[in-house]
Parts: structure tokens; sequence; C-alpha cells
């Protein structure tokens, strides 16, 4: 811990703190160009070991949960992930692109978290956000993935 506070001073913080770097993170993201996510780049590739989106369905059980989590890109004027609106190659190239943005934001928001560790005392609190910065964007990472393997198996001629 690089200050020294009380205990209510880091609870205060953390309590304002941690959701406004998710927040802030998410809102720069979305500010971001879309063509700056490149979809065939070596981190949004999808991989043959990911089977089509089947993998993280296999192993997660992600359709049993995935719409408990929420896409902050609508509170920004963002492209809502949430479900198709529509079924041509232009949308679904545009989706995938989305789902690159928001993987990209999540994978920033671990060590956007790690500045709490600004305030928060080591070893139990630090290593506690440490856990917490990894487990809190793991489930958002894992549906990125997820949604943008299935869909690039849908539709003929979209990547």
């Amino acid at each position: 811990m690089l200050l020294e506070l009380s205990n209510l001073w880091i609870v205060i913080l953390n309590v304002i703190g941690i959701p406004a770097i998710h927040l802030g993170i998410s809102w720069i993201y979305t500010q971001m160009p879309q063509e700056r996510f490149n979809t065939q780049s070596f981190l949004f590739k999808t991989r043959g070991w990911e089977k089509g989106g089947r993998i993280y369905q296999k192993l997660f059980r992600i359709r049993k949960w995935k719409h408990l989590l929420p896409d902050a890109a609508p509170w920004f004027h963002g492209f809502a992930k949430g479900e198709l609106s529509r079924r041509d190659p232009d949308y679904f190239r545009v989706f995938i692109a989305e789902t690159c943005r928001g993987e990209a934001a999540h994978y920033a928001q671990i060590p956007g978290i790690m500045l709490t560790l600004i305030w928060n005392p080591w070893p139990v609190a630090a290593i506690v956000m440490i856990v917490y910065a990894f487990l809190s964007n793991l489930p958002c990472l894992i549906l990125q993935r997820f949604t943008r393997a299935r869909l690039r198996e849908f539709p003929v001629g979209v990547e």
C-alpha cells in the first residue's frame, strides 16, 4: 500500500474506486474506433480447441449464466451484445468486432483494478484485489470468446 489510510477510507475508496475503474475503462473502450480491434489478430483469433464455442458450454455451462452478466456498452451508447437483432453478414462482422472490443476492455480492467493496490494493504487485501481483478473479468472474457466463436460459425462468408 502506497497510501497509509484508515480502514474507513480504504472501504470508501474501494466502494467508489472499483466501480469507477470498471465503468471508466468500459467507457474509454466504447469511445475507441472499431477499427482498433482487429478481429483477425492473434488475441482475438478463434482457436481450434474452442470448437466453435462448444468448449465453453461444455466446461462452464455458459448458457445457464450468461444472461446474468451486464453488458455495459449500451450504457455508453455502444453496441448491445445481449441478443442478435439481425442475421446478415455485415451485422455479424460488426458483432464480432464488438466482442473483440469487449474482450479487450475486460483485459484492460485487470491491470486497471490493480490501481487499488495503491490504497489496499498488503498482503491480505492486496491479494484479494488481485484475485478479484481476475475472477471478476474471467466470466466476461469467456462470454466474449464464446459469442465470437459461435458467430464465426454461423453464416457463410463471415470471417
